[in-house]
């Protein structure tokens, strides 16, 4: 299977950066011949992976900020295109990110070329929407800065790449549901997921004996992420008036802030700002709460259980589990839901070491190696190919 990769910003840092990074790895290690074509790449990729960066001529690196964060994405658009054109006959399959790749998607159906775009987050409406809902709740209004404050233009040009792209990779089934209420038929959508690095996440010098119960947040304290939910179930469980403990690692809107803040100030919250090796946080913790109105599939719910915390997550998440067998989920919106099970784990002892057994178990399933078999399958179907 012979693939172009498309990503139009730095490949190997942190956030989708290493998201994609980690795709082409697991991609070649299951026997894919990779082309990736990126703006700059930061992170040795493995023996036989090809890379051509855009926004590096002749070895120079040209800042975004040069050049304009837009156009840079645009001329990475133009020169994937170029390069698919070139290729022709030696790719079968696009693997392209949204924003910007309509160029790439349109050559590759032109010439015949099966094309998947990359979903990491819901259907960008469906984004619109609930970040917009969840801000006109709190009273506070969207983060003009924040990538899912409502842009028309760019809805307009991720719809255009919805239609050109034969397939859409969408991580979790919450993401496919976005789609497929959208109206996007069930079969131009491929399940895969993402997954975590086993070398920095592990249940290695977990110990939990002698420590009170404790919930983790790890992620940036903004609205769509519901941390507001997360603290007002937490102060409701009991939990919080019995010794518990409520960790904040991750920096927090200002403007959010200001609406949290007496939540944020009971005794047993305790805000840890950037935290520089978050699995050894989780390690502390019984419980990653996470409840989301709107994600792709949350990295950090994968790097969690493999340090052995039980997920307590939204259904809007995207977070890999199953209902009571090895994390509890609730409706998105509901801290009466979330509440009950904060406290049924704080009070069930049992049921909190069954659920982590669980999780641990199945977490070597979830590693970024295994969501690279994953993903060259998607890509098989995708082309057509045995």
């Amino acid at each position: 299977m012979r693939v172009l990769y498309s990503f139009p910003t730095r490949l190997g840092v942190s956030g989708i950066g290493m998201t994609a990074w980690h795709q082409v790895s697991g991609a070649a290690e299951h026997g894919a011949e990779v082309t990736v074509l990126c703006a700059s790449n930061e992170r040795p990729l493995p023996p036989g992976v090809r890379v051509v960066e855009t926004l590096r001529p002749a070895g120079l690196k040209v800042p975004f900020r040069v050049v304009g964060y837009l156009r840079a994405l645009d001329w990475h658009d133009r020169r994937a295109a170029a390069a698919l054109r070139r290729l022709a006959g030696r790719i079968d399959l696009v693997h392209a990110w949204p924003l910007r790749s309509e160029r790439l998607l349109t050559t590759a159906r032109r010439l015949g070329v099966p094309s998947v775009l990359e979903r990491p987050n819901a259907h960008t409406g469906f984004a619109f929407d609930a970040v917009e809902k969840v801000c006109a709740d709190l009273g506070i209004p969207v983060d003009p800065s924040s990538p899912h404050a409502r842009q028309p233009g760019k809805l307009a040009i991720e719809e255009r790449e919805y239609a050109l792209a034969d397939r859409l990779l969408c991580p979790s089934d919450f993401v496919a549901r976005t789609f497929l209420d959208a109206g996007t038929p069930a079969s131009r959508l491929l399940r895969h997921r993402y997954g975590y690095d086993p070398g920095r996440f592990h249940t290695g010098g977990r110990d939990d004996s002698g420590r009170p119960f404790t919930v983790g947040f790890v992620g940036r304290g903004e609205p769509r992420k519901g941390l507001h939910d997360a603290l007002r179930a937490w102060l409701r469980c009991g939990a919080a008036d019995a010794g518990g403990r409520f960790v904040i690692a991750g920096s927090i809107e200002p403007g959010y802030r200001r609406v949290i803040e007496e939540l944020l100030a009971h005794p047993s919250v305790t805000e840890a700002g950037h935290v520089p090796d978050p699995a050894a946080l989780m390690r502390d913790c019984d419980v990653l709460v996470l409840p989301s109105v709107e994600e792709g599939s949350a990295l950090v719910t994968y790097e969690a259980r493999a340090c052995g915390c039980v997920l307590v997550v939204s259904d809007h998440s995207g977070a890999p589990g199953t209902d009571g067998v090895d994390a509890l989920f609730h409706p998105a919106g509901d801290v009466d839901a979330l509440t009950e099970r904060l406290r049924s784990l704080w009070t069930d002892p049992e049921l909190l070491a069954r659920l982590r057994t669980e999780s641990v178990r199945g977490a070597g399933e979830l590693t970024w190696s295994a969501a690279g078999a994953v993903l060259t399958g998607a890509y098989r179907e995708a082309a057509g190919a045995p």
